[in-house]
């Protein structure tokens, strides 16, 4: 996951850094660093990912094109 990655998934499920930091137990200060662009663990940004896939998000790798991310069909047919 990249920090724009996490960007686009925070953005499609209308949450925020502090949804983010709740729901999967790493600190505001942590999510920030990322953001930023910091290095951080790879456990860290699993745990980030896997809550975010959990919420609804299917990370998109590069493939000819930039990475992204999207919903999957259940979360997106709630919204």
């Amino acid at each position: 996951m990249l920090p724009i990655q996490l960007e686009m998934a925070l953005a499609a499920l209308g949450w925020g850094t502090r949804n983010l930091s709740a729901a999967s137990k790493v600190s505001l200060d942590t999510i920030g660093r990322f953001k930023r662009g910091e290095a951080l663990k790879e456990v860290t940004i699993s745990t980030m990912r896997k809550t975010l896939e959990e919420a609804g998000i299917i990370f998109i790798d590069e493939n000819g094109e930039g990475p992204g991310v999207r919903l999957t069909k259940d979360k997106f047919h709630k919204s």
